[in-house]
């Protein structure tokens, strides 16, 4: 089978010719990567850890088909899941977030051949949705088959992201395999040198309507006026890399700011990741064997690595040797004709699978005056991914890139041997943790110009930045804080019983776990909404939020909020903050005093299941708070699947109604419902006030 593979244009075209290329792209994509995981040795080693931070690779096999399924539930593109374990276990926990959780004790992973028959069942159903899709020409962001995009790029990602997995997996634990075949030429490395680049205007970002799928921080705009700078003509080869580590370049500590040192010190590194042996002896890991370390080919390092040699080459020559930042890659692709799409004017590189299964020499492949502008490994940049202005999250995938706005995840350019689809596009913007291995290397520029480093995390995205004003901002027309106000309610109910373990469920940003947590041993907070938790653990981790309210039209005030001065001042690294669905939670959220779910249920598409799933999860005379407005939408849940609100047989049920006949086997009332008042702030002259209903229940 023929794995290569070229981008979609997803603006001409036919109907049905489309149909047919996703498909072949969707078909392709799913097989390669069951191929890839034919390079361990045997089903055991699907449940070895290549990295203490990281899931087994039994969960990224799993993971790729669950993220269709679940992408394709949420659209109501298919009607019920697959296999509600398989995608819950499978969902969560791909980079290593603050509020994941790695402990083995939390996970019954599935065997290889049951995972295996899972995605023969996805595979099916994916293609059933392709084949019986109705959508239309061009293919759209609110497009079915821009979902199916969705799913085979980020299938592609896992490619790569799983094959630096299986190379640092013991050498035991891997076979080869033909389709992965490394490159055999090897040779005396080229003498590295600069090469001037004249400055020039850069835009970064593009248009909604561009051809080719793309992720959400790719779109807006981002203008920069680059002065002229050097840079190496080749990527730095290991022979290069390696003067810097005979050097003492490991053993130097003025080469490594605080954070590298951190790293260095934690993994008592002396040497990169990829390599093995000692000196004069050094080999090289690939995917599945090793060989003599080949000067040639160029060094593959983290961020951090890259960053000490460049301090070091700085102190040797006397010049301010540093990354490029995002803008000068971009212009070294402009002055070298590279601001081209590889599927419309290919360009000859190692990458897209079309050379080898490894690196190749840093002098294989011209680009203009430099080589490997593109493909061979990635190329770590200096600039931290932030969000262009005009950025939008696809409603589908909120949490792809705004956990990574954290100035801590550093973007890496230009693609490797393994990057396809999306990965190898001129618009692609990915990034990595600065510790963090990919098939990744570097070339440095020499200037002058400062590189910015830290943008403001405000929470710029119109929901979240209301729901941060609704938790953690001012009163509104003297109705009380409602986060506060349900914690509250709900302490007073709980008063007198165990107060070990709490459930914060559709928490949002996280301000009444904040509150529970000064009575409770533990508190988990639970959200749909990777970029809502993300809120609460930063404000957890650093003591304060900020974000921009808007005021009127483009009008906006940055707004900063404190754990201090809203008068928490508790231990909050109690509060466990993860991302989880509510009708599909893992196993392990159990064994709790008090439940609250706030606000939820009308949002829930089966309210009714997340109920009946509670009991056993509370222990006996256990509380549980529900609050909600009852503002049953079809836009969140079927009809039939509405608690209340709605007629049977000529007769009102309300949504009490439907709270007793789904509790009251397990949960006892406890008083009357009462009606709490919360005002949501859309704009200075815009607020939204909404009852909601309260009810307090115990567990028998």
């Amino acid at each position: 089978m023929d794995f290569i593979t070229r981008n979609i244009d997803l603006a001409t075209g036919g109907i049905e010719e489309k149909r047919a290329e996703v498909r072949a792209y969707f078909n392709t994509t799913w097989s390669l990567y069951e191929h890839l995981f034919e390079t361990l040795a045997s089903d055991e080693v699907f449940y070895e850890r290549p990295q203490p931070l990281r899931h087994p690779l039994i969960f990224y096999f799993g993971h790729t088909a669950v993220f269709f399924v679940n992408k394709l539930v949420l659209a109501k593109q298919l009607d019920a899941r697959i296999d509600p374990r398989f995608e819950s276990i499978f969902a969560i926990g791909v980079d290593e977030m603050s509020w994941d959780d790695l402990n083995d004790a939390h996970y019954d992973w599935p065997t290889v051949d049951e995972t295996r028959q899972y995605r023969k069942k996805v595979c099916a159903a994916v293609n059933a949705v392709i084949d019986s899709a109705s959508f239309t020409m061009p293919i759209t962001q609110d497009s079915v088959m821009w979902l199916v995009m969705m799913g085979i790029e980020h299938e592609r990602i896992h490619l790569e992201t799983s094959s630096v997995l299986i190379r640092q997996l013991p050498l035991e634990s891997v076979k080869p395999n033909a389709l992965f075949s490394p490159c055999t030429e090897t040779g005396a490395a080229p003498q590295n040198e600069l090469v001037d680049v004249e400055g020039g205007t850069v835009r970064l970002g593009k248009e909604k309507d561009h051809r080719l799928y793309g992720w959400d921080n790719e779109y807006g705009r981002a203008d920069f006026e680059v002065p002229a700078f050097s840079s190496s003509k080749f990527l730095v080869s290991n022979a290069e890399y390696l003067v810097f580590v005979e050097d003492g370049g490991y053993a130097d500590d003025q080469g490594w700011d605080e954070e590298g040192l951190a790293w260095r010190s934690y993994h008592q590194a002396s040497m990169p990741e990829f390599w093995r042996g000692e000196p004069g002896a050094y080999r090289l890991r690939l995917m599945t064997g090793e060989i003599p370390l080949p000067p040639n080919w160029p060094a593959e390092v983290c961020y951090l690595e890259a960053k000490a040699f460049c301090n070091w080459k700085s102190k040797q020559t006397g010049q301010c040797v540093r990354l490029p930042d995002e803008a000068e890659y971009r212009r070294l692709l402009a002055v070298s004709g590279l601001e081209v799409e590889h599927h419309e004017s290919p360009i000859a590189a190692n990458w897209n699978l079309e050379c080898c299964a490894s690196s190749v020499p840093v002098d294989q492949f011209a680009h203009g005056a430099f080589f490997d502008l593109v493909g061979n490994v990635w190329q770590w940049n200096e600039t931290p991914i932030y969000a262009f202005d005009g950025f939008e999250v696809h409603p589908l995938y909120d949490d792809f890139s705004v956990p990574t706005f954290d100035n801590r995840h550093n973007l890496i350019k230009g693609g490797s041997w393994i990057s396809t689809g999306n990965e190898i596009a001129l618009h692609s913007r990915y990034a990595f943790r600065r510790h963090f291995y990919q098939h990744a290397g570097f070339r440095y520029v020499v200037s002058e110009k400062p590189v910015r480093k830290e943008f403001d995390i405000y929470e710029t995205d119109e929901l979240v930045a209301q729901y941060c004003e609704f938790h953690f901002g001012d009163d509104c027309f003297g109705v009380p804080n409602f986060p506060k106000a349900i914690a509250q309610l709900a302490l007073d109910a709980a008063e007198g019983g165990s107060k070990r373990r709490a459930l914060d469920i559709g928490c949002s940003v996280g301000r009444t776990a904040f509150e529970l947590a000064g009575a409770f041993e533990q508190v988990d907070a639970l959200d749909f909404s990777a970029r809502f938790v993300q809120v609460g653990a930063r404000l957890q981790s650093t003591g304060r939020i900020r974000y921009a309210r808007q005021e009127e039209g483009e009008l906006a005030t940055f707004q900063e909020r404190t754990l201090e001065e809203l008068g928490l001042l508790g231990d909050y690294s109690r509060i466990n903050f993860m991302q989880q669905d509510a009708t599909n939670m893992k196993p392990e959220f159990a064994g709790y005093d008090l439940v609250a779910a706030a606000n939820l249920i009308d949002r829930l598409h089966n309210p009714a299941l997340f109920l009946r799933d509670l009991p056993k999860r509370m222990n006996p005379g256990a509380v549980l708070l529900i609050a909600s407005p009852y503002t049953w939408l079809e836009t969140f849940t079927k009809k039939e699947k509405w608690l209340g609100g709605f007629k049977r047989d000529g007769e009102p049920v309300t949504t009490l109604d439907g709270l007793h006949a789904e509790l009251d086997e397990s949960f006892t009332l406890m008083g009357e419902p009462v009606k709490v008042p919360f005002v949501i702030r859309e704009t200075a002259h815009k607020h939204q006030h909404t009852l909601s209903e309260v009810t307090l229940w115990k567990k028998k």
